[in-house]
């Protein structure tokens, strides 16, 4: 039994074995935050997983250790790539859409599973509160 990956993202991994999806926030360097790319990539492996007849549970995990050897679940918003007026995509629209990850998460017709190893810091806290476990 083993993972195959099941998108092509930056900031994530996502993948999927036997009936299981599982999306990794693979930012340890910044101990896993997310910026407006990481959310994107986040909605749509979770939209992927949703509309997959053949996915029963996701997983929903933070990359790690950081370099400091401490691993983190998700710290929340990257304030490095935050301006003054908040976030900006890479089409240039203010916008970060991390509502719409928190609803798609908590409607989800599936069970999603938060595997919360390290630090759960603001926006970070909120992504494993919406999930089912």
């Amino acid at each position: 039994m083993s993972w195959h990956v099941a998108g092509n993202f930056e900031d994530i991994i996502y993948e999927k074995q036997e009936g299981v999806a599982k999306v990794t926030i693979n930012r340890p360097e910044k101990r896993n935050a997310f910026r407006p790319k990481t959310v994107t990539e986040m909605y749509e492996a979770f939209l992927d997983a949703r509309e997959d007849s053949s996915i029963g549970v996701i997983l929903l995990t933070g990359a790690g250790p950081h370099t400091d050897g401490k691993y983190a679940f998700c710290s929340g918003g990257d304030q490095s790539v935050r301006g003054d007026a908040g976030y900006v995509g890479e089409d240039g629209v203010p916008r970060l859409n991390v509502l719409d990850l928190q609803k798609l998460i908590r409607s989800m017709p599936k069970v999603v599973i938060a595997l919360v190893a390290g630090y759960a810091i603001g926006g970070g806290h909120v992504l494993h509160v919406v999930c089912d476990l």
